[in-house]
């Protein structure tokens, strides 16, 4: 993976310290970047019309922060996430929304990790189709 795919930016790569308030700016495509990519992965393992619902109504608004060596994905509380999802007329259990939804989470940062050069990511052989 280049520099600029893993999110290096012009004064020596990812810097944990200024990762929030630098996010949308320096750290801008490099995120988008890692969500295309843990959609794509998604996309491939589990039922395309949840993983686009959850995509477009839950992480859109969805809001990444840096810690303990890791990204955690805070998503919106109001409307729920089922909620955002039955809006876009796809109809879930609420355990099997949970369980994608923290997959998903995963994959994000793994993602996040890879391109930024904090480990390694990827594809996971392991996730299956569902």
């Amino acid at each position: 993976m280049s520099e600029s795919e893993r999110g290096d930016t012009t004064d020596g790569g990812f810097d944990p310290e200024r990762f929030e308030e630098e996010k949308y700016r320096e750290y801008f495509t490099t995120l988008q970047q890692a969500y295309k990519s843990a959609f794509d992965r998604m996309n491939d393992r589990y039922d395309s019309t949840l993983v686009h619902a959850v995509d477009q109504r839950v992480l859109a608004e969805s809001e990444p922060f840096y810690e303990d060596g890791g990204f955690r994905i805070d998503v919106p509380e109001e409307p729920s996430p089922a909620e955002r999802v039955e809006a876009a007329g796809v109809v879930v259990d609420d355990s099997r929304l949970a369980e994608v939804l923290e997959r998903y989470r995963e994959v994000l940062d793994e993602e996040l990790r890879a391109r930024f050069g904090l480990s390694e990511g990827g594809s996971d052989a392991t996730e299956e189709n569902t």
